[in-house]
């Protein structure tokens, strides 16, 4: 299918283009009262994420409200543990729970590699969908969690801010963690081939808890699984995103992906120097949404002083907030085209 809008492809391929594309990570979600009209109709984030047709549904929501450049699936990066052997739950306030963790190498045993196909053929057919309705008008992005962030949730059993019980096993039983970051390294490779074989135009790895880490952990404990990714995903763009790694910018940089995501406390020109052969991507501090107008233009305006105008995908620092004013979140992608 030939795309009417392949602005976001072609930047990052690196190529020089007429303006700078606009996305927002978790567009797609509770900013937008008709998102929220589904969810209640589905009756919860599970269901929705796993009934194919209200999943493309909420995905080109953000198309239709904003004018986006790009469309991103409709999904959660906790769907690959799932698909492994360890089934979570979505509580009301609280986020992800998993009844069930892993925690040392007997656990393995009760694990498998995904098989995507039959595993996730929900988010499969989800893709297919959605890349029928949008009809070619922007390219669609698929993703997942990096390894390590995986690992934190199967481990730990929820969120939390320092993921203590997921690090003190990096220091303790450093054999069992390598073989749980293997296994979910094989299934999230198998999970990104299986997208793009579904018609996703770009991928993206989302390394949520890399903050965390250690530059040291960082290097024995995340990157070398998110290299394994990045070498077997050549068909379509890669973005890297790892929140908090602002230490790792340059190791990063020289991985087999087309983009590296930044949040809003790495510096763009420290950036460019640390990652010149690679297109940026980021990084307005999703807060910013919540000014006037006038300062969300500004701001937008020094956030392009900073970037400059190529090789550059402009989003937010991380996801938008969903008490985000959907007015404001429109105001943002439109300043992105003015610039």
């Amino acid at each position: 299918m030939i795309l009417q809008n392949d602005l976001l492809l072609r930047t990052a391929r690196g190529e020089l283009t007429e303006r700078v594309p606009v996305w927002m990570m978790r567009q797609a979600g509770r900013v937008l009262p008709q998102y929220r009209a589904v969810r209640e109709r589905a009756g919860s984030f599970i269901t929705l994420a796993k009934t194919p047709e209200l999943a493309a549904e909420v995905t080109i929501q953000p198309v239709d409200a904003f004018d986006v450049d790009a469309a991103i699936i409709f999904s959660d990066i906790l769907v690959v543990p799932e698909a492994m052997g360890l089934p979570y739950e979505m509580i009301e306030s609280r986020g992800p729970v998993f009844p069930e963790t892993v925690r040392n190498k007997a656990d393995l045993s009760r694990l498998r590699v995904a098989d995507a196909e039959s595993d996730l053929g929900y988010v499969l057919e989800a893709i297919k969908l959605t890349k029928k309705e949008l009809n070619g008008r922007v390219p669609l992005i698929g993703f997942a969690g990096a390894p390590f962030t995986i690992f934190c949730y199967m481990t730990e059993g929820k969120g939390s801010k320092t993921f203590s019980v997921a690090k003190k096993l990096l220091y303790t039983d450093p054999d069992f963690a390598h073989a749980l970051l293997q296994q979910i390294t094989d299934s999230t490779i198998s999970y990104l081939q299986a997208q793009i074989r579904a018609g996703v135009d770009l991928v993206q790895i989302f390394d949520s808890w890399a903050g965390i880490l250690s530059p040291e952990q960082y290097q024995t404990f995340s990157l070398p699984y998110i290299k394994q990714i990045c070498d077997l995903i050549s068909d379509v763009p890669v973005t890297v995103f790892a929140k908090g790694a602002f230490f790792a910018r340059h190791a990063i940089g020289q991985l087999s992906c087309d983009v590296v995501g930044l949040d809003w406390n790495m510096d763009p020109h420290e950036s460019r120097q640390l990652i010149p052969d690679r297109v940026l991507q980021g990084n307005l501090d999703p807060c910013v949404l919540y000014a006037d107008f006038t300062q969300i233009r500004a701001e937008v305006k020094q956030m392009f002083n900073a970037f400059g105008h190529q090789h550059y995908i402009a989003n937010l620092g991380h996801g938008i907030y969903p008490d985000t004013d959907p007015d404001k979140a429109r105001c943002f992608v439109d300043a992105v085209k003015e610039m």
